[in-house]
């Protein structure tokens, strides 16, 4: 009998997708967060908050719901912090989260 991640097993770890790569340091996931929720707010139009805070909210929030679509969808996690698909995942997530957002507030006017 196989287990999950056992040396016989064909579910080893890097086989896995995850949206979170745990190669990334906190510091730079959120660095990743702030950068991504900047770039996505000048895509997407409407009155969304223009501070540090939001953008890091947004961005951190629209890193982890791309990695998890990319992830699930496309078998694509997010990568290293200079891996150009960490960045395209991370900014089409926070544009789609702030897309969702503006519905739900009524603000994408």
């Amino acid at each position: 009998m196989c287990f999950r991640g056992s040396p016989g097993s064909s579910h080893h770890r890097e086989d896995r997708p995850y949206a979170y790569n745990r190669d990334m340091s906190i510091i730079a996931f959120l660095i990743l967060g702030v950068v991504a929720g900047f770039i996505a707010r000048a895509l997407v139009p409407g009155r969304i908050g223009h501070g540090l805070l939001s953008a890091l909210i947004c961005g951190v929030a629209g890193a982890l719901v791309g990695g998890w679509l990319s992830s699930a969808i496309f078998h694509v996690s997010l990568g290293r912090f200079w891996d150009l698909r960490t960045w395209i995942i991370a900014i089409a997530g926070s544009a789609l989260v702030l897309f969702v957002w503006g519905l739900v507030t009524g603000k994408n006017k």
